[in-house]
């Protein structure tokens, strides 16, 4: 009886994490307007005119500069010792 309740709950949360395709084009249209708020204002100054295609990858661009910048300081592969670099081949540096 409690295996059940514990199986159904799973389910339930299971099935609340789905979304439909268009929730996730909201979520996906929210997500962009967010980047134009943000990044913008600074196309705009660049000289692009707003809300054009220039303007608009632009803005991609920034966003995706941003994203790779906060990647780039993120740790390393093993916890964090050692340097960042990579050290060769499929086996790793230690074969």
């Amino acid at each position: 009886m409690r295996m059940s309740k514990v199986v159904m709950c799973i389910l339930a949360l299971g099935l609340a994490a789905c979304s439909t395709p268009q929730e996730r084009a909201a979520r996906m249209q929210a997500e962009m307007a967010q980047l134009m708020t943000v990044y913008g204002p600074a196309c705009s100054q660049l000289g692009y005119p707003q809300n054009s295609d220039q303007w608009r990858n632009c803005v991609l661009q920034l966003s995706t500069r941003e994203e790779l910048r906060q990647i780039g300081n993120a740790p390393a592969v093993y916890g964090g010792w050692g340097s960042r670099r990579w050290h060769g081949g499929y086996w790793g540096p230690y074969w």
